[in-house]
């Protein structure tokens, strides 16, 4: 003999509940129906076993990737479809107490099922959320080491967005605040960059205190479009997009900050030269003291080669600035005197309105050092040798090292 309960079209609820949450599996509600109709005929609330399985199902659904809102939808929806059809309430003319008290009941028991839904749900996602941090630090941790095993990272990395074969730069940004994993930066960056589809190829993350960005780089107005969005977001700037405008020696919320820029490279070894190129560029600006918003690896090839033979670079310097210490004041002025005369494309006037001086005082400094060192800037070998031995100097901290050693 059938019951009230086998009567009761439940699968039909199922059925339109689903539908209504989006075309939801009608498995997730499990065995909500079932136990709903029961703890109503009996006036009871629901047991803690019974609790427990809805835990159970939230957590199932949030490791299938079904959201949260669409879940609650389909549970609260299959309840009140489901509450229409009841014995209680189609028999309330006969018996108008008995729908209040399975009101009560059927109202404490969605809340309760519903309670540890929601809570099985955000247990798992923020398990999901810690596993896919973790092998998001771990792909970028072997991408960026170039020491792991190239095809294994080549197929990690469609996982996350990349495709390797095309030629990709890795951009460094430092800060005076250390970046972290839970700051807003990479979240702002991608949103900049990706626009509001968030297509665009990119990958952003966090390693030692600083932020990595790796991005498809066809040619160079790409790397200027990258550049230029991310020094609006790191900044309070609005200058207009090109690479000149990056401007991000500027204090914004993250601090006083500057960007390496390694070159285009292909493949996942590729990638990890492109970081350690990037790298270098900022310990090459910190140690010549360029506070240039950007610096481009490829504009510190000079300073690359220079270092590459530290004795020899050293042993110019001595030969050729050293005599400068014996003028009045020290070498301090005349290696200024230098520098600015070679940054401004051997300009006496532009060197005179830079160092705030005379053009004759200028083109007196400039006598002085060909009289110390025998070298003449005007003849293009001799330059040549004096601006090399000034690049020197600063690579090596000269004449301060020099003088403390």
């Amino acid at each position: 003999m059938a019951t009230q309960r086998d009567a009761l079209p439940l699968d039909s609820v199922a059925a339109r509940a689903a539908a209504d949450a989006g075309g939801l599996d009608v498995a997730l509600l499990g065995s909500f129906l079932d136990v709903l109709t029961d703890a109503v005929d009996a006036g009871v609330p629901l047991s803690r076993a019974q609790l427990r399985e809805f835990r159970s199902q939230g957590d199932a659904a949030a490791r299938a990737g079904v959201a949260l809102r669409a879940l609650l939808d389909l549970y609260l929806t299959s309840a009140w479809r489901l509450w229409r059809e009841l014995p209680a309430v189609v028999a309330a003319a006969d018996d108008p107490a008995g729908v209040v008290t399975a009101g009560e009941v059927m109202l404490r028991a969605v809340d309760d099922a519903v309670a540890e839904l929601a809570e099985g749900f955000q247990l798992a996602r923020r398990t999901l959320v810690r596993a896919e941090v973790l092998a998001r630090r771990e792909f970028v941790d072997d991408l960026l080491s170039g020491t792991s095993d190239v095809a294994g990272v080549l197929g990690r990395a469609q996982t996350f967005g990349l495709d390797l074969s095309s030629p990709h730069v890795v951009a460094v940004v430092t800060s005076s605040k250390p970046f972290t994993d839970a700051s807003s930066a990479i979240g702002l960056v991608e949103r900049s960059v990706q626009g509001s589809k968030g297509d665009a190829e990119l990958l952003v993350a966090t390693k030692q205190g600083r932020l990595i960005l790796v991005f498809p780089a066809p040619d160079l107005e790409a790397v200027d479009h990258v550049l230029t969005r991310v020094g609006r977001v790191l900044t309070t700037s609005s200058a207009p997009a090109s690479r000149e405008s990056v401007d991000l020696r500027r204090r914004g919320e993250y601090g006083r900050t500057q960007i390496g820029v390694g070159r285009a490279r292909s493949g996942a070894v590729g990638v990890a030269a492109s970081y350690r190129e990037a790298l270098d560029a900022l310990d090459l600006a910190s140690s010549l003291g360029l506070d240039a918003p950007v610096v481009d690896a490829r504009d510190l090839l000079v300073y690359r080669v220079l270092i590459s033979d530290r004795a020899a670079i050293a042993d110019l310097v001595d030969t050729l600035l050293t005599p400068l210490m014996g003028a009045r004041g020290g070498a301090g002025p005349l290696l200024e005197t230098l520098q600015a005369y070679f940054d401004t494309g051997a300009n006496t006037a532009s060197t005179a309105r830079r160092m705030h001086l005379s053009v004759r005082a200028v083109t007196y400094r400039l006598s002085r050092i060909k009289d110390l060192t025998g070298q003449n800037v005007g003849n293009p070998v001799e330059a040549f040798a004096l601006h090399t031995a000034v690049l020197g100097a600063k690579l090596l901290d000269w004449p301060e090292v020099r003088s403390s050693s």
